[in-house]
Parts: C-alpha cells; structure tokens; sequence
C-alpha cells in the first residue's frame, strides 16, 4: 500500500516536531516536507530542535526546513499537519483548503466556525461529518479538522463516557498546566520556577465552550451544544509536559466508585476498534495509588510505543457531599497536541473521508 504525503507546517516549533516524532515510520502516511517561515529556510531539523525526549533518525535530523509555500503543498500533499500560531494559522488553513488539502490542525483558529469539527475519535467521530458541508469540500476536496484545546483533550474522553454512562449536570474544572502548553521557549523562567501563574489568556474560555461542542451533536447542518456546564480555572505549573486537572463533577446518577472506575476503565472508541496505528489500547487508565496521577510517572502513558503519551490517567476517585472527584492526567504536546491531529487523520483515512 502506498502512503499518503503529508505537509509538517511549523516545523520549527514543538508542536511541529511533536508531529515529525509521530509520523516517523508511520505506516501510512510519509514527511513529504516540513515547513516554516522564511527565517527557517534551509536549516536541518537538527540545528532546531527542540524536542527533548525523543531520539529522532539520522535521516530525519538532516532534513531541511522550508518556506511556506501552498501551490508546492497543495500539488504534492493530500494532508498538512498545521502546527503554527493561531493568528497565521487562520489564513494559511483556509488557503490550504481552498486548494484541496486536507489539513487536520492544532491551532485554535478555526475551532468554533461552523461547520468545523474539533475532533477526538474515542469522543465524537461522527462530528467528521461536518466537514462535507465545508464549502471546499466540494469544491476541491479540501477541509479543516481541529482537535481541541490540550487542557480540554485531557478530560473530554473521561467526561464523555460518565456522560453516557450517568449523565452530567456540572464539571468544575482546575488545571495545572505545564509549560510546554505556552509553547517554546515558554513561560520566562523568572516567571516560572518556584511559583505558579493563575491566568492562561482564553483558555477558561476555550475550555467551556469546546468541551461543549465536542460533547454535543451535529444535526441538519449544525452543532448542537452539549447540555451540561463546564466551569473552568486555569493555571500554569512550573512542570515540563503534561497537564494534570482536577475535576468536581455533579451527576444525574449516582454511581458507586467501582461502578464510575469500572466506566472509565472500560471505556473504548473508534479507534480502538479500528486499529488505529497512534490509537492507544486503552485510552483512560484508573490508577488507585493515592498519590497518582503524576506528570512524572503518567504523562507519556499508552500502549503500544506508537501510542507512548496517548491515553488519559485518571486517579483519587473520591465521592462528597453528593459529588464527585477525581485528578485526570495528560500530554499536552502529544494527546492534547500533535498526536491527536494524527490520529484525526488516521480516522479520515479508516472511515474513507481521504
């Protein structure tokens, strides 16, 4: 079977080079190049690197950065994986689109337009279907999948199978963000070390609307929002990767605690059954330690090794006064990152969307 080509757009920034370590012998999709801005043009991947926690191919260290050019994209790749800042994002995705890629992205900028779905496969896949109502779809086959904010991406398959299982009425949510999610080089050290900043700019915001769309529906056109609300404080920590978040949620149902565990734990999606290559075999992990989950231990949790900082660490199920509480634990540059936009696509590739 031969690959699909795909675009790395970013490819200086970590969220890019997240995607480069993902599609390293990925077996269906092949780097037809990577890309970023002018200042970048002709730099090996190596004299930029800024990924720490992973060994790369010689081969893949020697590649070279490119210019940002969309007719060389379009006439050469079916998929650009978008790693680059929101405020360029917006235009260059739309352009990309229009010129008939598929472009599965992990910038927010397209997040809330109508008719594009922000996507995590074990949650709402059937949202994909959104994207044939995306005027260039028909025009050239080209179309904008999000995946969601990492802080969202991090609860959203937990909350999505309580909400099957008991009904949601209410989630307050706190998180503790780690740098990495403010880019790279990130938040200034004198900022950062031996302190914590309770304000991320939009990301309360985000996190209660996009949780709400992604747990909703897509009918006759439209997204129809999820009914429960989400009530969300945000704060960075001075940890490396991984976001940990501490959930109060309010029930329809009242479950026991092994009743809630068992949930979790069961939990599959499509991509699961699909097989996907970066699916993770089981994306929530219930750990009963009192002292998990922990960014140090959980963060790059899921099998198999494709699947290596894919799955949600849930930990401290604890029930209160008629609520219930729990930590849940994620990667912010792999799950809530540049993995889940690869996964997105290989669900459009295993449902005949590509």
């Amino acid at each position: 079977m031969s690959k699909i080509s795909v675009a790395v757009l970013g490819a200086t920034g970590m969220i890019g080079q997240r995607f480069i370590q993902m599609l390293e012998d990925h077996p269906w999709f092949e780097i037809e190049g990577l890309y970023a801005s002018e200042r970048s043009n002709g730099k090996r991947l190596g004299d930029v690197l800024k990924v720490r926690d992973h060994e790369y191919l010689d081969d893949t260290m020697d590649r070279r950065i490119e210019t940002m050019d969309i007719a060389k994209i379009s006439k050469n790749c079916r998929i650009a994986f978008s790693g680059i800042p929101s405020d360029l994002a917006g235009p260059t995705e739309t352009e990309l689109a229009q010129a008939g890629v598929a472009v599965f992205t992990n910038a927010g900028s397209h997040r809330m337009d109508a008719h594009v779905p922000i996507i995590i496969p074990e949650v709402n896949p059937a949202q994909m279907a959104s994207i044939r109502d995306q005027p260039t779809y028909s025009e050239t086959g080209g179309y904008i999948v999000t995946n969601a904010n990492c802080s969202s991406t991090g609860i959203a398959a937990p909350l999505h199978a309580i909400n099957q299982a008991f009904g949601l009425k209410q989630v307050f949510v706190s998180t503790y963000q780690a740098l990495s999610g403010a880019g790279y080089p990130g938040v200034p050290s004198l900022d950062a070390v031996g302190n914590v900043v309770p304000f991320i700019s939009h990301e309360e915001e985000k996190m209660e609307t996009e949780l709400a769309k992604m747990l909703g529906t897509y009918e006759d056109g439209e997204f129809r929002y999820a009914g429960f609300k989400v009530m969300a404080n945000c704060a960075r920590v001075p940890v490396v990767d991984g976001h940990l978040e501490s959930l109060v949620l309010d029930m329809e149902q009242q479950p026991t605690l092994d009743e809630l565990s068992a949930c979790l734990t069961g939990f599959r999606g499509e991509p699961q059954r699909l097989g996907l290559p970066s699916a993770p075999k089981q994306p929530i992990i219930v750990r009963t330690e009192d002292n998990r989950p922990q960014p140090v231990f959980d963060a790059m949790a899921g099998r198999p090794a494709r699947a290596r900082g894919m799955a949600v660490t849930i930990g401290r199920l604890r029930q209160s006064n008629g609520y219930y509480k729990a930590f849940a634990m994620s990667h912010n540059t792999l799950r809530g990152g540049a993995g889940g936009s690869v996964l997105n696509a290989e669900l459009a590739k295993a449902t005949g969307i590509l």
